[in-house]
């Protein structure tokens, strides 16, 4: 096998391992509730973070371009309560006609 391979196989193992200590170590405890309020905090800020990054990020520069109008826009169909099908079809629909015209 050769030296790449190796390593892909130990970093997922690695993975594996890292991922399976939470449950293992924790079991069927509860967490304390001073940390169970941050902890439910942490998927949404890390999405938006992700979001935001894909949607202005450059090649180190901030870029405003038809990403930001699509994000613009699904977010307004989220603001007006629209099904999640609908607000993707907005979003890429502005992005669209934001590059065709742009």
């Amino acid at each position: 096998m050769s030296p790449v391979w190796t390593s892909v196989l130990a970093v997922g193992a690695a993975t594996i391992a890292l991922k399976a200590t939470g449950p293992v170590l924790l079991g069927r405890r509860e967490l304390p509730s001073w940390l169970a309020g941050p902890v439910s905090l942490l998927a949404p800020a890390v999405l938006a973070a992700f979001v935001v990054t894909q949607a202005v990020g450059g090649h180190r520069d901030i870029v405003a371009d038809a990403r930001l109008v699509g994000l613009g826009a699904g977010a307004i169909a989220i603001a007006l309560r629209a099904p999640i099908l609908a607000v993707v079809i907005v979003a890429a629909a502005a992005a669209a006609l934001t590059r065709l015209l742009t």
